[in-house]
C-alpha cells in the first residue's frame, strides 16, 4: 500500500536530500571538549542544531535534551511505537582523501563524498524524509514514529545513556547504522587496555617513542616512530623488506637527530580489520627487524609484536579465535599504541561471537600478557545482542526490504556494534546494500546516491505497515 507514491515521492526530492545530507557534512562533528550546554563540544552541537532546524522546517515538533540527543517526532499526540535511532557524530576525518577533502562533500558518478555521509549523516536524512514523505503525502498514522538524532555514537554511547535516562525505549527501535538487510544480531566486545614498564635506556641505536591510532574502533590507517642513532640506510633496507611482506609503506623525516619514520597502512572500521592494513602492526614488523641496542624496552615491544602479528585479525596468536553458526568469528584490531623510555600503553578491539565470555576470551589474553610481563586492565566484555529472526517486527522490515528491492530478505549478524545493542527490541536496518562498500571509517567514504534515496523509500513503507 502506498508504493507508487512513496516512490514518486522521494525521487522528487532527489536533489534535496542531497542537499541536506551535505549540509551536515559539512559541519565537523567530531566529538571535542564539552563546554556549557554543548556536552561533546561545539561541532557536534551545531550539526544537531541544524539538523533540529532542518526537521522543523519540514513542520515537525523537535525536543533537544541538553544537547545529548535531538528528537524529530510525527506527532507527540500519538503513543509512542517506533523509534528510528541515527546519529550525527562521526570520527576523524583521517588520512588520504583522493576525491574530496573530508568536509568538502561532493556529488560525482552516483555517489557523495564527505565524512559522515554513509555514517551516519545520510541515513539520518533519509529517515528524516521517510517522515516527510508519510506526512506530506497525508498518509495516516496511529501510532508514533521518533527519529532520534544521537551525538556520541562514535565514543562510547554516552548520549544515549542520558536519552534513556529521561525517556522509555519505544516498543520497537531500529537504527539505520550498518547494512541491508536486517541485522539482528551483533557481536560482543573486548575492548583491551593493556600496559607495561621497563628500565630507561640511553643506548644507541635506542627507539624514542612511538605514537600510533586515533580511535579505539579505527584500524589505524599511520604509526609513527622516533629513532635515534639508526642509519639511514639500514632503516630503507629493513623497510624494502618489511614493505614487500606486509603491503605497509614507510616514509622518512629527519627532526634533529632523531628520525621520524611513519608506517602507512589502510585505514578500516575496527569491527570489519581484515578490510584495512593495520599500520602499528606493520611499524612493530620494521622496528622488530631493526638493530636497535638491547634494553628492556625492545624486549617488551617484541613481545608485543608477537602477541598482534601483522595480518592477525581473529586473535589467532592470543588464543582466542572464536566462531559460531549464530555470530561468526571473532574479529580484532590492534588499534591504539603509544610508547616511550619507560613504558607502553596499547590498546585493541575485538568483536566477540556469541560463544564468547570472560572465561575464554578476557581470561585467556590476560593469561598470555601475564606471561610475557604485560598488565591488562580491562575487567570486563560488552556481552553479544540477539533479537529472534521470526518476531513481527523484523518480518516486517524484511517484507518491505523485498518489496522495494527485488532481493530476498534475511538476517545478519555484524561485528560493529550499533545503538540498539542494548534495546531489548532493536535491530540495525540498512542502509547500505549488502554488497556496498562505502569507506566506511577510512578516506574518500561515500554514500551512493540512489541507496539513500532507496532507503528513504524503505523507511516510509515501514512507517506506514507499523504505525497505520
Amino acid at each position: 500500500m502506498y508504493k507508487e507514491k512513496i516512490n514518486a515521492y522521494i525521487e522528487s526530492h532527489r536533489q534535496e536530500i542531497i542537499n541536506d545530507t551535505s549540509l551536515l557534512c559539512q559541519i565537523n562533528s567530531v566529538k571535542m571538549p564539552a563546554k556549557d550546554g554543548e556536552p561533546y563540544g561545539p561541532g557536534v552541537a551545531r550539526c544537531l542544531n541544524v539538523a533540529l532546524d532542518m526537521a522543523q522546517l519540514y513542520g515537525f515538533p523537535v525536543a533537544d535534551y541538553d544537547g545529548y540527543v535531538g528528537c524529530v517526532d510525527f506527532g507527540t499526540d500519538l503513543p509512542r511505537h517506533l523509534d528510528i535511532l541515527a546519529h550525527l557524530d562521526i570520527v576523524p576525518a583521517g588520512e588520504g582523501w583522493t576525491q574530496t577533502e573530508a568536509f568538502i562533500p561532493l556529488e560525482k558518478d552516483g555517489k557523495l563524498y564527505g565524512r559522515g555521509t554513509s555514517d551516519d549523516k545520510g541515513p539520518a536524512v533519509a529517515a528524516l524524509y521517510a517522515m516527510r514523505a508519510v506526512k506530506e503525502l497525508g498518509i495516516p498514522l496511529a501510532k508514533n514514529v521518533r527519529l532520534i538524532l544521537g551525538t556520541d555514537e562514535e565514543c562510547g554511547s554516552s548520549d544515549i545513556a542520558y536519552y534513556y535516562s529521561k525517556e522509555a525505549p519505544a516498543p520497537m527501535t531500529f537504527s539505520p547504522d550498518a547494512s541491508y538487510p536486517v541485522v539482528n544480531v551483533e557481536k560482543g566486545g573486548l575492548h583491551g587496555h593493556f600496559t607495561a614498564r621497563f628500565t630507561p635506556s640511553d643506548a644507541l641505536p635506542r627507539l624514542v617513542s612511538i605514537q600510533a591510532g586515533t580511535k579505539l574502533n579505527v584500524v589505524p590507517g599511520k604509526a609513527v616512530a622516533m629513532v635515534e642513532g639508526m642509519d639511514l640506510s639500514v632503516l630503507e633496507d629493513k623497510a624494502k623488506q618489511v614493505e614487500e611482506k606486509t603491503g605497509v609503506h614507510f616514509e622518512w623525516g629527519q627532526e634533529g637527530e632523531v628520525q621520524a619514520i611513519t608506517a602507512v597502512g589502510v585505514g578500516a572500521h575496527a569491527s570489519k580489520p581484515e578490510d584495512g592494513n593495520n599500520a602499528i602492526t606493520g611499524l612493530l614488523t620494521l622496528l622488530a627487524a631493526l638493530p636497535f641496542a638491547p634494553c628492556g624496552q625492545m624486549e617488551k615491544l617484541a613481545q608485543v609484536a608477537a602477541l598482534f602479528p601483522h595480518g592477525d585479525v581473529n586473535g589467532t596468536t592470543l588464543g582466542i579465535d572464536l566462531e559460531d553458526e549464530i555470530s561468526g568469528r571473532l574479529t580484532l584490531a590492534f588499534s591504539m599504541l603509544a610508547v616511550d623510555a619507560s613504558g607502553l600503553e596499547g590498546q585493541f578491539d575485538s568483536r566477540v561471537p556469541v560463544c564468547g565470555n570472560r572465561e575464554n576470551v578476557l581470561e585467556v589474553v590476560r593469561g598470555k600478557m601475564e606471561g610475557k610481563g604485560i598488565t591488562l586492565l580491562s575487567d570486563s566484555m560488552r556481552p553479544a545482542h540477539h533479537v529472534p529472526a521470526d518476531s513481527d517486527f523484523v518480518r516486517t522490515l524484511l517484507d518491505a526490504y523485498e518489496s522495494y528491492t527485488g532481493r530476498k530478505g534475511e538476517c545478519l549478524s555484524m561485528g560493529g556494534g550499533t545503538y540498539v545493542h542494548g534495546l531489548e527490541n532493536g535491530v540495525a536496518f540498512g542502509a547500505a546494500m549488502p554488497e556496498t562498500d562505502n569507506h566506511m571509517h577510512g578516506a574518500d567514504e561515500f554514500a551512493l546516491i540512489d541507496e539513500l534515496l532507496l532507503s528513504a523509500k524503505i523507511f516510509a513503507q515501514v512507517i506506514v505497515d507499523l504505525c497505520s
